[in-house]
């Protein structure tokens, strides 16, 4: 049984959507790292980011110990953020913080979040904390931090 014309055509225009669709969700889910409001910085590079979620870094300049507040699986920041900063996938992620507490590197992996709401009330209370949240959804007082120069929304940003 042949292919009929009218299902090649919908096959060829769903291949030509699909990749499309992909990167218009994740132009949607760009992700905002948020601070503390004393946080002694107004950006990092996207190694210094990285080094601080692997908590390779763990003060700040000021010698303020950094909490990390990470979401919860399944959100799509979480997603972009294991992809460009942490460069892992979630087993991974959860094998690298299993064995870092193992070694005694860390107290505690990261606390989770459940929402962006949440993320940033914390954020605003718990001194020396970091976090990430939609681009979207920040908080009109939230404290935003510059990544290898540029705000969510400036053509280059990375994340």
């Amino acid at each position: 049984m042949r292919p009929r014309p009218l299902f090649r055509l919908i096959l060829l225009a769903l291949a030509c959507v699909l990749p499309s669709a992909r990167m218009a969700h994740a132009q949607a889910t760009a992700v905002a790292i948020v601070v503390h409001p004393s946080a002694p910085v107004r950006g990092l590079s996207m190694d210094q980011l990285r080094r601080i979620f692997l908590a390779e870094q763990q003060f700040w300049p000021d010698g303020t110990r950094i909490t990390l507040l990470v979401r919860a699986p399944q959100a799509p920041e979480r997603s972009v953020v294991l992809a460009r900063v942490y460069r892992m996938d979630e087993e991974q992620y959860r094998q690298y913080w299993v064995a870092k507490m193992f070694r005694a590197e860390v107290a505690s992996g990261p606390q989770v979040v459940f929402n962006a709401r949440m993320a940033q009330e914390l954020v605003a209370e718990i001194r020396g904390a970091i976090t990430f949240v939609p681009a979207a959804e920040v908080a009109p007082d939230a404290r935003v931090l510059r990544v290898d120069g540029k705000l969510p929304g400036d053509a280059g940003y990375p994340l």
